[in-house]
């Protein structure tokens, strides 16, 4: 069976790359259950720090392939009831990436449209080349939206904005997309992958136990009102600092070196 995702890993970053490029890396359902065995294997791994995600070829993923064969796709009008167990099944796998513990990164390489654009929306930051085109896509498809793209949407840009790009479905540019904020930052193509590999190092540098509880932090700051966030937040800075990272940070600090996490043992909330 082919692969639909390709992983490489080096040191502490996860790079996993869809790679059915002569179609657009198009979401499909062997896309997902190969992206779903990667995710399920990078939770368990507390060595992984820093997760990237792209495409190979011209394309992040230009979203649901509308001519694949029924089998390739989630909705295949057979029974409502079929089609919608199918579709939340696959929904989870984006969930899955959200909440991943290591940080994430999508690396726009190219055109990201509809679901595709809604897996770069789910990780933590979006890297894209300058040749990179994005769309919403959806109701251009005759489709209210599916994967989470607009919830993604409005916690990142609220909810004015996110009406604007799904109720006006068109392609942007790689700095349009940027000044509408759905891109954290863009890069010349020709330095794209250096670009990638440059902050994926800068990250997986960070205290691993405490960049995964601050990812937490960031989560629930979207999601709770302020007196849950900061019973959740005061747990785990307090088990941040009886770790070891704490220690090492402050001891690099005052001996004027690069700290090292390498022994450090990653600490948990309690909860």
């Amino acid at each position: 069976m082919p692969a639909f995702v390709d992983r490489t890993t080096t040191g502490g970053t996860v790079r996993l790359t869809l790679c059915q490029e002569a179609r657009g890396n198009p979401v499909s359902v062997d896309l997902l259950e190969d992206l779903d065995r990667h995710l399920e294997e990078i939770e368990a791994d507390p060595s992984v720090r820093v997760v990237v995600l792209t495409g190979r070829g011209r394309a992040f993923s230009v979203g649901a392939d509308l001519a694949a064969p029924p089998a390739q796709r989630w909705l295949r009008r057979e029974t409502v009831a079929g089609d919608l167990t199918r579709l939340r099944r696959a929904t989870r796998i984006v969930e899955r990436l959200h909440l991943l513990p290591p940080v994430t990164v999508a690396a726009i390489n190219g055109a990201a449209a509809g679901a595709g654009l809604a897996l770069a929306l789910a990780c933590d930051l979006r890297v894209a080349t300058d040749r990179a085109v994005v769309n919403t896509a959806f109701l251009s498809a005759g489709l209210p939206g599916d994967f989470g793209g607009i919830w993604f949407a409005t916690h990142m840009l609220g909810a004015a904005r996110a009406r604007e790009l799904f109720l006006l479905p068109g392609k942007l540019s790689a700095v349009a997309a940027a000044d509408a904020g759905l891109v954290t930052r863009v890069v010349a193509d020709e330095g794209f992958d250096a670009a990638v590999d440059d902050l994926a190092r800068r990250l997986a540098v960070n205290a691993p136990a405490a960049a995964r509880a601050m990812k937490q932090n960031l989560q629930a700051a979207a999601t709770t009102t302020l007196g849950d966030y900061l019973r959740q937040e005061s747990e785990r800075m307090v088990a941040a600092f009886h770790g070891e990272e704490a220690p090492e940070a402050a001891r690099a600090f005052l001996e004027r070196r690069t700290p090292s996490y390498a022994d450090a043992v990653e600490v948990t909330d309690g909860r």
